[in-house]
């Protein structure tokens, strides 16, 4: 019996130590890189990775940092994922971490800096450089405060990278927002060590048999986050107001408003993806293209429903860019609001410029040539006209067709080109003349 037990504890030994029975698994590190401005677009890209993370059950996450910071709301929503993720982070500052990278930082659980890195200079600023109002200011001074605190960390030293009227004597002194060096982010506890790689710090953590994931957006996400650019965003507005300009102008093409329909859901679904767009900014501007469809094919003139129709068309435009809670824009930076409204703006102006220079071009291609009139038919060459005689000031008679301005209108029995100046006149409606130019008449409805 014991020989029997010898064997077995041979071939135990035999496979434990040549299939790695009984041995655990290599750590899993996740490396996520956040090296540009904070934006819709990282704020994605870090969700992304952190559901990437708890599908593979990793065991550490590194965020490699070099930024100068970016919008608050998405660096806020990546602290909030930060410190409710339950495994290790680790924030490697590979050169810069301010304002908002700053933020970020301080949520993980561990800090490690290059060589030459900085961190702070956490003060909320516009998008000209100029401090924002205090509102800001104290919304980041207070989330700063409390990440240290859940970290462990020195809680007015993390509000004096925000505030520089807080004085901390040899550390920070007033009128100065605090930024750290490597060394004094060391000395201070807002960083472990200076190091020059991933590996490095994963040796001082002890470990050093791990599997890195470098984790990468995948085709469709890239696509997504080239739509949220801001300057796709533009282009794509641009595509959606010349394609329904286009289609308004000569219907039943088909093809401006199925270029417009495409480029609104390449618009609206990576915002709406990346929690952005909400249902009723989407909802607004299907009200907007209604309205404004209805301004031209059904109501006469252009009024209440077609400057409404503009206004929700930009205002819904405008708001998937931003991250409000329904009509509270508190904790949205007036520049982002700007920016988003700009970008709007430039796609609207540049679908006009497009729309113009296309017009301009249309008429020396041989396409025009063959379906408009460019040679000019004078009476020397043997044309003539007819004009309309005067006798015709004062008749009275009806619309043929709606005069949007233009139509045709039945006087006596007979069909004439009429237009008017005033606003636009429906079908059957009685008009009297006013005046005769050229071939045309000018009419106006009958005053009871």
């Amino acid at each position: 019996m014991s020989n029997m037990k010898h064997i077995f504890v041979i071939i135990l030994a035999f496979l434990s130590t040549h299939i790695g029975l009984g041995q655990n698994d290599p750590p899993i590190v996740m490396h996520l890189k956040v090296l540009t401005d904070i934006d819709p677009r990282t704020n994605r890209y870090i969700e992304l990775g952190f559901e990437k993370a708890e599908e593979l059950n990793v065991d550490y996450v590194i965020i490699e940092l070099d930024t100068y910071g970016g919008a608050l709301n998405d660096a806020d929503e990546i602290r909030t994922r930060i410190l409710n993720f339950k495994k290790p982070i680790y924030a490697f500052i590979n050169k810069d971490a301010a304002s908002a990278g700053a933020l970020i930082s301080i949520a993980c659980d561990s800090i490690y800096m290059s060589a030459g890195s900085s961190i702070g200079a956490a003060t909320v600023v516009t998008g000209q450089g100029e401090v924002a109002p205090d509102k800001y200011q104290s919304y980041m001074r207070s989330i700063m405060r409390s990440t240290a605190e859940a970290r462990g960390r020195n809680p007015e030293i993390a509000e004096a990278m925000v505030d520089e009227d807080i004085n901390l004597d040899s550390i920070a002194g007033p009128g100065k927002v605090l930024t750290f060096s490597v060394s004094e982010a060391i000395t201070y506890g807002f960083c472990e060590a200076q190091v020059t790689s991933i590996t490095e710090i994963m040796n001082r953590s002890g470990i050093s048999n791990y599997q890195i994931e470098v984790f990468e957006l995948d085709t469709i996400e890239q696509l997504i986050a080239l739509f949220l650019n801001p300057f796709v965003s533009g282009l794509l507005i641009l595509i959606i107001i010349g394609g329904i300009y286009f289609e308004l102008q000569t219907p039943g093409i088909g093809f401006p408003i199925a270029a417009s329909f495409v480029a609104a859901l390449l618009y609206f679904t990576p915002y709406y993806l990346n929690g952005l767009a909400e249902n009723w900014e989407v909802l607004l501007f299907i009200a907007g293209v209604l309205l404004l469809v209805l301004e031209i094919f059904v109501i006469p003139g252009f009024g209440l429903a077609g400057i409404l129709g503009l206004i929700f068309i930009i205002s819904a435009l405008t708001l998937v860019m931003v991250d409000n809670d329904g009509l509270d824009f508190d904790l949205i930076e007036a520049p982002t609001i700007f920016k988003a409204f700009a970008t709007t703006i430039a796609g609207i102006m540049g679908s006009l410029v497009v729309l113009v220079t296309l017009g301009i071009k249309m008429t020396a291609t041989k396409f025009f040539d063959r379906v408009a009139l460019k040679e000019v038919q004078s009476s020397s060459s043997g044309f003539t006209a007819t004009s309309n005689s005067q006798l015709m000031i004062g008749k009275i008679g009806i619309t043929a067709s709606v005069l949007r301005p233009s139509g045709k209108i039945l006087i006596d029995g007979d069909v004439y080109d009429a237009y008017t100046r005033s606003a636009f006149i429906e079908k059957g409606i009685a008009i009297v003349v006013i005046s005769t130019e050229g071939t045309s008449l000018k009419v106006a409805p009958v005053t009871p």
